[in-house]
């Protein structure tokens, strides 16, 4: 048995309204005459757990052990030879284990070597409580007398150095355990199905991102979304808009998780649903956009979007910044421009319009729309990713096709923060590589 010092394992429940302060009980002494002897007993043949094993200065060990369920837990100190301590070795103690089968419990431990006083035994008592009469303040009134019947089975048994302790079980202790039983399984169940649930609302949601790329003779792109859980609130998608034009999309809903991805869901529906105006129309579209998404989220609930419509013909690049991140245009002079917000979130105001900006793409340029879950997120010195070191990885990553360089920038994103990631990563690139 190792005797290097371990951290406490305190299974104990705790009290989460701090209305007072903790409090249980933590251990009982037993004295023996050997540690390693006695360690082996409890551990082995009770089939109990070390909690904690110390030195409390030279010579001097203590080791606590504790059954495998509940949180009493039994101290073994062995005592030097002739002190008062050592004379209470073996003596009957006043500790009384509880299980809700005694009959099975003495047969395991018997065969494993356990000494047993006697064989398990039925004990039934009748007891009185007396009540006062209903309503009545008078202690002097007629009190009534009922008579429950205790009933359960006991036993003693005896470690290695003669200490006695008694093992018994009740017949409330065996229906509340039972009852323990019933309400953690059906929490265990209820667990695993809304783990089921979320994983089909994860396979769900992938299904909404694009699954095809309609083709472009001027511009090769690529999309990628890394939701921190399950399901997430970013999204990204590729309209065909028809007549040559393509709309890239890229939004990130306000909150996380399943409500999050209901509202993401309920976005996507509402632009592939109206995107056919978006043709002539792009302020329309946002607008019819913006009104069925305040109709159909709760109040506080909102959508940053960044949407562009590309004629491939043309080269030309429309689009709408509704409260998002600007988008990044860069040149293949190494100039970067900023596509800023034209409108506010959408989902918020009723009343809403935006503007349309425009620029050119030019053989060699590259245009990156992306989510705070790539600027912001932090390295260990509590830095963020940010805005300048997404350019320089997009500027060294520029002569890759649009998918490798994506994979790439990503990757440096997710060293850069290697912990638990806190949001979703959502990146688009473009590359316009001429006719």
């Amino acid at each position: 048995m190792g005797n290097s010092p371990r951290e406490w394992n305190d299974g104990s429940a705790v009290r989460l309204n701090r209305q007072d302060p903790y409090l249980r009980l933590q251990s009982v002494m037993i004295y023996v005459r050997d540690l390693e002897q006695s360690l082996g007993f409890y551990l082995d043949q009770l089939g109990f757990q070390l909690i904690f094993d110390a030195r409390v200065q030279p010579g001097r060990r203590f080791l606590t052990v504790a059954p495998p369920d509940g949180t009493a837990n039994l101290t073994l100190v062995a005592p030097e030879p002739g002190s008062e301590q050592y004379k209470l070795i073996g003596q009957p103690l006043p500790i009384t284990f509880v299980t809700e089968d005694v009959i099975a419990k003495y047969r395991e431990w018997s065969k494993r070597g356990v000494r047993f006083q006697f064989a398990p035994r039925l004990k039934r008592l009748k007891y009185e409580v007396r009540v006062r009469a209903a309503n009545s303040p008078d202690s002097s009134a007629p009190s009534r007398e009922h008579a429950p019947i205790w009933g359960g089975v006991f036993t003693r048994f005896k470690d290695l150095d003669g200490n006695s302790f008694s093992l018994v079980s009740f017949d409330e202790v065996t229906h509340a355990v039972e009852a323990q039983r019933r309400a953690l399984a059906e929490r265990l169940d209820t667990e695993r199905r809304a783990a089921q649930e979320i994983e089909i609302a994860k396979q769900v949601q992938a299904r909404l991102f694009p699954q095809s790329q309609p083709p472009l003779k001027t511009l090769e792109y690529a999309g990628l979304c890394m939701q921190a859980r399950k399901v997430g609130g970013d999204y990204y998608d590729f309209l065909n808009l028809g007549k040559e034009r393509l709309g890239f999309v890229i939004g990130d809903i306000s909150g996380k998780g399943i409500a999050a991805a209901l509202l993401m869901a309920n976005l996507q529906a509402n632009l592939r649903s109206q995107c056919a105006i978006a043709l002539d129309q792009p302020q329309r579209l946002l607008c019819s956009v913006n009104q069925l998404f305040c109709d159909n989220t709760p109040d506080g609930s909102f959508a940053t979007l960044f949407f562009a419509e590309y004629d491939d013909t043309a080269s030309r690049l429309r689009y709408a910044n509704c409260g998002h991140l600007p988008a990044l245009l860069l040149h293949s002079d190494d100039t970067v421009e900023r596509l800023e917000a034209t409108a506010t979130v959408l989902g918020i105001f009723k009343d809403w319009n935006c503007e349309i900006g425009e620029c050119q793409l030019l053989p060699g340029d590259t245009l990156a729309l992306y989510t705070d879950g790539i600027t912001e997120s932090y390295n260990a010195a509590d830095e963020q990713f940010g805005e300048q070191r997404l350019i320089e990885a997009l500027q060294r990553h520029r002569e890759l096709p649009s998918q490798a360089a994506l994979t790439s920038i990503v990757d440096e994103v997710r060293r850069f923060s290697p912990h638990e990631q806190h949001d979703d990563i959502t990146l688009i690139i473009a590359k316009h590589r001429g006719n």
